[in-house]
């Protein structure tokens, strides 16, 4: 049932691939919607076991087609399944007209939407599928709403209704699934943005559209796995993993900068200095004795530590004044392998220049100010931000938020973890800290991006199971990050 692949598409791709299997390998439309209809429906048993009444509503396309497969799947496996139409059936064309014969043969009846109808059992959404790129109409956007108020759990056909499918965006409407069952390969959107919100858990089912004709095909992106780091040498010493410095603290942001170096001890780094406003530099190590902290007032200041270090940090709490833009100015001069986090990404979207040996780490907020734009540009298309940034910016760029992107130049990698918890101060700079010492370790720039954001997500996926997503604080992350990258 699930594909093994961590490949993504945009739904131009997967129709393609469609195409092929119709016309080259004598797969008929036909066949492929019956399969899948039956794949969902065998998704709908195995969830949810004990229930026999689906409430299958449909609308007028290939989409639809499918939904009456399930509920034809349904009748004949003794279920109770009404089916809901938001057109005239007359509508129905090819395949789906077929399949809704089929129904009506074995017994079913279709009726037409009714805001008073009592919905009961699983909610099946056969709406309007993945060619949806426009808001919905005032008409599907009220029974979207009646399924999402209702009680009932919900199954959402290869997308769920009303969210894109290539970019995770709302259109204005969408149903909230608890599982969505999608077909041939998986789509770009639903892992990324609003889509998180809305898709529940997903299944991809191939539709047995042999791998063969995917390869052909360009991958958009990829679902980011762990990867595991090598085991270190018995005879290995702290020179051998990387002596990181990080700089930031402006007046009354010690904590960020704290938090960040903190992060890169407990990520593995063999030493890890701060560089720091003088007022700080006392109190910064308190309780962590493992951090370096050295005055910095000056840009001079970092001369000899710049020297010493194998990668910079910088950002965390650094403030936009003129110290801080000394600060970055001098650390991005010396040409080490550096993190760009927090107010340094404010600075530099003032005055731009390509490293190709860095990481930039922006939220929403920071890449809008970096591409010259809104934070609407960046949610209307996720994807289309992070690769912008990559371009005009060179090295990795990371899209932080729901489903994080990873971009460099030869490729995309979406996050799976995490969740609202992280919402919260402090989260962006344990991440910062957490991909330096990655990088201090020796791994390349995307390979340290991919896992410093994993795990960032999964640490706070693992506390929040014991302590709940409210109140989740970004210290809380560090010691399960320690232990899963052990």
């Amino acid at each position: 049932m699930q594909t093994s692949s961590q490949a993504l598409y945009r739904v131009a791709q997967i129709r393609e691939a469609e195409h092929t299997a119709i016309h080259n390998l004598q797969m008929p439309g036909l066949q492929l919607m019956r399969s899948a209809g039956l794949a969902a429906f065998n998704a709908l048993r195995q969830r949810w076991p004990e229930q026999d009444c689906v409430s299958v509503f449909c609308g007028a396309g290939n989409n639809a087609g499918d939904g009456y497969v399930l509920a034809t799947q349904a009748l004949e496996a003794g279920f109770n399944a009404a089916v809901y139409t938001l057109v005239p059936v007359e509508q129905l064309k090819g395949d789906a007209f077929t399949v809704y014969r089929d129904f009506i043969q074995a017994g079913g009846r279709v009726s037409s939407f009714d805001s008073r109808t009592k919905i009961a059992g699983i909610i099946v959404d056969a709406i309007l599928g993945t060619g949806l790129s426009r808001p919905v109409s005032e008409e599907y956007a009220q029974v979207i709403l009646h399924i999402n108020r209702s009680d009932c759990p919900v199954l959402s056909i290869d997308v769920p209704s009303g969210l894109h499918a290539d970019t995770g965006c709302v259109l204005g409407y969408a149903v909230k699934a608890d599982l969505t069952v999608t077909f041939i390969a998986m789509k770009c959107g639903l892992f990324t943005g609003e889509a998180r919100d809305y898709c529940g858990d997903i299944i991809c089912s191939s539709l047995n559209v042999p791998d063969s004709i995917l390869a052909q095909l360009p991958i958009t992106a990829y679902l980011s796995n762990k990867t595991a780091l090598k085991r270190r040498s018995r005879s290995a010493h702290k020179g051998h993993f990387g002596h990181v410095l990080l700089i930031g603290g402006n007046r009354g942001f010690s904590g960020a900068i704290r938090l960040a170096g903190e992060a890169a001890l407990f990520s593995g780094a063999g030493l890890v200095s701060i560089a720091s406003r003088a007022m700080h530099v006392d109190l910064l190590n308190i309780g962590r004795p493992e951090l370096m902290c050295h005055a910095a007032e000056t840009a001079s200041d970092l001369h000899l530590l710049l020297e010493r270090a194998s990668v910079i940090v910088i950002g965390p709490g650094l403030g936009q004044d003129s110290w801080a833009h000394d600060m970055l100015d001098y650390a991005l001069a010396s040409h080490k392998p550096c993190v760009v986090d927090a107010d340094a990404l404010n600075l530099l979207a003032l005055h731009p220049v390509r490293k190709a040996n860095w990481v930039l780490t922006p939220h929403p907020g920071e890449a809008a100010r970096l591409l010259g734009c809104n934070t609407h540009d960046i949610a209307a298309d996720r994807f289309a931000a992070v690769k912008k940034l990559q371009n005009e910016y060179a090295g990795v760029c990371v899209l932080k938020g729901a489903g994080s992107l990873i971009a460099d130049q030869s490729g995309l990698s979406v996050n799976s973890t995490g969740n609202p918890g992280m919402a919260s101060g402090g989260m962006g700079d344990i991440l910062a800290g957490v991909t330096g010492a990655l990088l201090a370790q020796g791994l390349p720039l995307m390979d340290a991006a991919k896992l410093a954001v994993y795990v960032h997500g999964e640490a706070a996926d693992c506390v929040a199971a014991t302590l709940g997503e409210r109140g989740l604080l970004a210290s809380d992350l560090l010691p399960k990050i320690r232990e899963l990258l052990n």
